[in-house]
């Protein structure tokens, strides 16, 4: 019984969470705005046209990954293959020909995909798969296997000049199942001649791979910009609520979950990242995603979430004093960042150069920490500035790119940051002080989209913000019974 039951609950949870990623349920109880078949048939062709001649794309999915015994994680397909194909499951293989190719029996096709195949035992406890036909019928690709097929798929893939490819995971699993993932890439390998070695050959192409891929994901399309906007302002509205009903006597945790339950009330359906809450000297761990402080006190808060939407991420971060004032030594920080981030808005443009924003917010930090005692030398600014000031955002929260300029409709992010840890060789009085501000950018011609201006970034605006009733104010919820016995 007790497998039945952990068997039924595996399929509830993946049908609940994972649903947006297998088969679709009746039209009506969907979200409308799902990226078309149009979209990703246009990715394609795209890439053909930056594709050598007599060249072959393989993307190939994520591989499913082990959370504890016989659990997996959620899982989560490789962004290339879902921006290229629109398919969202595991143990699948796509690819996509510079020229179009004929097979024995006198078919002709420009790409095929290999998909899992459908299985009523199986789909009863992970959930509906698309299958052959879900797949031409719902993806658009006109030709479409059973990943057990491609053993005997008759194409000669050894004779073409480029075969472009990510890099392949060596710690591939090799389940009971033939057709998955650990045999396609094999078969893969077998079908091309691929040597064990990569090393010094020009014919299989990773490095090519990562340069095409990013020169299209890099500029994001109309349809994309939709998702990204939505995602950027669920995220904003997700940092508007939580200013309202922090409290001292908050944990992390629960600061946390109120953003992501904002999150999902709009319907996004992950975070594009761990979500980042540090109180005080917490927030010094640029990446600190253990968020297990009980009470996060009257000290800062720097909060960096990410809502993700249909794919697309955002990255939000906003810092602010749980107490609902900033101290002056918290106001002198924040000011500081602030206006680094003002000087880097400046240089947004098309064909800016990429590095000149960043040189722009460095020098502001540098300078206010020497005027402030904080450093005795502006090369000392990595101390307490150690990190970069900007990165794409998409389909990764640090999506693909190629150029070294920006360019129109990148949207990329502006974060600068100070962090004074405790025991840092200044006054006591900047210890654990910790201020990030982020916000997402949208390039345009002659300037810049703020994407994140739903959230306040001014001092006041922000203590003006924390002054307002919170919808859960009122929320109260039982004490634990077992919570009542001694040790606990």
């Amino acid at each position: 019984m007790r497998s039945i039951f952990k068997g039924l609950f595996c399929f509830l949870f993946i049908l609940a969470s994972f649903g947006t990623y297998a088969q679709p349920a009746p039209e009506k109880d969907l979200p409308q705005d799902y990226l078309p078949k149009e979209f990703f048939a246009g990715r394609r062709e795209a890439l053909r046209a930056l594709m050598p001649a007599n060249s072959v794309v393989m993307v190939m999915a994520y591989p499913t990954r082990n959370f504890s015994n016989d659990v997996d994680y959620l899982y989560h397909q490789n962004p290339d293959m879902y921006y290229f194909s629109g398919y969202r499951e595991p143990h699948s293989m796509l690819l996509i020909f510079k020229e179009e190719q004929q097979d024995s029996a006198g078919n002709r096709f420009r790409e095929v995909l290999f998909v899992q195949k459908r299985n009523p035992q199986a789909e009863q406890w992970t959930g509906k798969r698309l299958g052959t036909e879900g797949a031409r019928e719902n993806l658009g690709l006109p030709v479409v296997y059973n990943g057990e097929d491609f053993k005997k798929f008759n194409l000669d893939l050894s004779r073409f000049d480029k075969v472009i490819m990510d890099r392949i995971p060596q710690d591939l699993a090799d389940s009971r199942d033939p057709a998955d993932l650990y045999d396609l890439v094999n078969q893969f390998k077998s079908k091309t001649n691929m040597p064990a070695d990569l090393a010094g050959q020009t014919k299989f192409d990773t490095r090519m791979f990562r340069t095409l891929t990013g020169t299209l994901r890099e500029i994001k399309t109309p349809e994309e910009l939709d998702l990204i906007r939505k995602a950027v302002e669920i995220s904003c509205i997700g940092q508007n609520e939580v200013m309202k009903a922090v409290r001292p006597d908050m944990s992390e945790l629960e600061i946390q979950g109120l953003h992501e339950y904002v999150h999902k009330k709009y319907g996004a359906e992950e975070v594009g990242y761990g979500s980042i809450v540090g109180s005080g000297e917490n927030g010094c761990i640029l990446h600190y995603m253990e968020n297990t402080k009980t009470r996060v006190g009257t000290q800062m808060i720097l909060m960096d979430v990410g809502a993700e939407y249909h794919g697309y991420t955002a990255d939000v971060t906003r810092t602010v004093p749980v107490d609902g004032k900033f101290s002056e030594e918290e106001r002198t920080i924040y000011q500081l960042v602030y206006d680094a981030q003002e000087a880097a808005f400046k240089l947004l443009k098309d064909g800016a150069s990429w590095g000149d924003a960043g040189t722009a917010a460095k020098e502001v930090i540098a300078e206010g920490l020497l005027k402030l005692g904080i450093i005795k030398d502006k090369k000392e600014v990595s101390k307490y500035y150690p990190h970069g000031l900007s990165h794409h955002i998409g389909l990764d929260v640090h999506d693909r790119s190629a150029s070294s300029k920006l360019k129109k409709d990148m949207v990329i992010t502006i974060e600068p940051g100070i962090y004074i840890p405790e025991g840092s060789n200044c006054d006591k009085k900047w210890w654990s002080i910790a201020v990030r501000i982020e916000d997402d950018c949208l390039i345009t011609q002659d300037g810049y989209e703020l994407l994140s201006r739903f959230a306040p970034r001014k001092i006041e605006e922000i203590e003006k913000m924390i002054s307002l009733k919170s919808a859960v104010d009122d929320f109260k919820l039982p004490a634990l019974e077992s919570g009542k016995k001694k040790g606990f």
